[in-house]
């Protein structure tokens, strides 16, 4: 029941004491934490105490989150200074900190597209799943599966993505990205 929920709606329930919401978050976003660890070449006993750092500061401000839904996007971040911490300097070249940086933005605007795909309506999932589908799925064929017309498949496209980028989450991604090249 709870991979199917929203990541604002497991926080909340862990935030009112639900063991059940809090593994599903732990369950969903350890292995996040866990390639941030294998990128930075931890080792296990390291990169298990990283994890635990990671949860325990979760733990600490999970009542202070103040949109729930970028909770994905702040993991990365968290992992990333934990395990700069464990790391001698010598042992992450410069040469990797750009791919490394690029695998973490890779992560984080997957979970935050899965989540907030997860919360458009049905008819809208549908529709981007079979417009996304590797080979493409024809138009009239998609018209005939949503009983809808192939002119019309366009336009639903349209609001579909826009709904699709105001949510919480890639707007709070699109404004880390505004505000990481501003400065």
């Amino acid at each position: 029941m709870a991979d199917y929920l929203p990541v604002a709606d497991l926080v909340m329930r862990a935030k009112n004491g639900e063991q059940q919401a809090w593994d599903a978050l732990v369950e969903r976003y350890a292995p996040l934490i866990w390639s941030i660890c294998r990128r930075y070449r931890l080792e296990a006993a390291d990169a298990e105490d990283v994890g635990q750092a990671v949860w325990l500061k979760l733990v600490g401000h999970l009542d202070q989150l103040r949109d729930s839904a970028a909770l994905p996007g702040g993991l990365a971040p968290v992992t990333r200074r934990a395990g700069e911490q464990v790391l001698i300097a010598e042992s992450l070249p410069d040469t990797e900190t750009a791919p490394l940086e690029q695998e973490l933005l890779a992560a984080e605007q997957h979970a935050a597209l899965r989540d907030a795909f997860g919360r458009l309506p049905p008819g809208c999932r549908q529709l981007l799943a079979l417009l996304i589908e590797d080979p493409p799925v024809p138009y009239a064929q998609i018209s005939a599966s949503l009983g809808i017309s192939a002119g019309s498949i366009g336009p639903n496209r349209r609001r579909c993505l826009d709904r699709l980028a105001r949510d919480p989450a890639i707007a709070a991604l699109i404004n880390a990205k505004a505000a990481s090249t501003a400065g």
